[in-house]
């Protein structure tokens, strides 16, 4: 199990997004892979430059996404492009590869030097937006990770995920999703509101707070307005549509309302 308080040597952390331009093979392709490279290692750097205290690299523009099985040029791509962030800042870095393409994030995050991955779909099951999440990925995930002597990446699961239904789990509240993450294995939770940009709701960081002992991240809605409530309960939040032009995750990285948010969080 990683220590992802250890990883990140920080309370109340502010980790920025890199949303990487949409990569080869993807409907909405427009750069060359050096092109995505070059943005990625620039938008790390002001992000660390600003403040933040570690920078998470996401595929988010890959729209529409595949489901758990993203193609090798998905893979290669964003290998380097980790590289290369990792290697120009000295902050932790870590990557989600969407749609819960867990094992290839995992895979990136080792060889890269990386520090931890966002996962989705870890423990129960859920309908995103590519379809069914119907078994969860922490048994064959933290096996993987074991058979590649990857311990020392944490693995943040998130639970009742943000543009999904969880219709299938309505039985369960959200502490008993956290309470699942922890059981399966998961080295912090990630809890967001309903869609990219919403706000958490408060009750439910109160709720995992109390059912966990692992790291509770907030992973949408932070902004100046309301981060320090977020960190009443948090040991971390993910930002990205409140550090971008006019709060629009697609957009370029802001530096006014970067300050915002940071000086807020202080």
């Amino acid at each position: 199990m990683a220590d992802f308080r250890k990883i990140i040597n920080k309370e109340k952390a502010l980790i920025g997004m890199v949303h990487l331009h949409a990569l080869p093979g993807t409907p909405k392709s427009k750069k060359t892979p050096q092109e995505i490279i070059d943005t990625a290692i620039s938008e790390a750097n002001t992000l660390v430059e600003y403040g933040f205290d570690a920078v998470l690299l996401e595929n988010m523009h890959d729209t529409p996404y595949m489901l758990r099985e993203v193609g090798p040029e998905i893979v290669a791509t964003m290998a380097v492009a980790m590289q290369a962030v990792v290697d120009s800042v000295d902050v932790p870095v870590g990557i989600q590869i969407l749609a819960g393409a867990n094992k290839a994030a995992l895979a990136v995050a080792h060889a890269t030097g990386a520090h931890f991955i966002r996962a989705e779909g870890f423990a129960f099951a859920s309908i995103a937006d590519e379809g069914l999440m119907d078994v969860a990925d922490a048994g064959p995930l933290l096996r993987e990770r074991r058979r590649i002597d990857a311990d020392e990446i944490a693995i943040l699961a998130d639970i009742q995920k943000k543009h999904s239904s969880h219709a299938i789990t309505s039985d369960l509240s959200i502490g008993d999703h956290a309470r699942g993450a922890d059981f399966m294995g998961a080295d912090g939770v990630i809890v967001t509101g309903n869609h990219t940009g919403h706000a958490v709701d408060i009750t439910h960081l109160q709720e995992v707070r109390g059912a966990t002992e692992l790291p509770l991240l907030v992973g949408s809605g932070v902004t100046p307005e309301n981060v320090n409530q977020v960190f009443e309960y948090a040991d971390a939040a993910i930002v990205g549509s409140s550090i971008k032009k006019d709060g629009n995750w697609s957009q370029m990285i802001d530096s006014s309302r970067c300050h915002a948010l940071l000086d807020a969080a202080k």
